[in-house]
């Protein structure tokens, strides 16, 4: 290596390079507050949908509470859809963005 070249990047910093795009590329499933639901029919919806644990499902369904919404996963339109869907058919309000 002469004084000129730049060293290469570790792999671990090329993979969190990497984990970087790919987050900037992905959506969120976002669920809205409600004066409506419980936040047991939350939580259960977040954990059969989901597939949150259920300390996941709570810690989502408080800050949904006290901030007026959550991003309860992220991915792809084509991952998102059917969750999306299956949130909305239990009666909370959801999107993705």
């Amino acid at each position: 290596m002469n004084q000129f070249s730049m060293p290469l990047p570790e792999l671990e910093e090329i993979e969190l390079l990497l984990e970087e795009l790919i987050d900037q590329d992905a959506l969120d499933l976002i669920v809205f507050n409600d004066d409506v639901n419980t936040f047991e029919h939350v939580i259960q919806v977040l954990i059969k949908v989901c597939k949150h644990t259920h300390e996941q499902a709570e810690q989502c369904t408080l800050i949904i509470h006290y901030k007026g919404k959550c991003s309860v996963k992220k991915g792809s339109r084509e991952e998102l859809k059917p969750m999306c869907e299956a949130i909305l058919n239990a009666g909370i309000q959801a999107a993705i963005v």
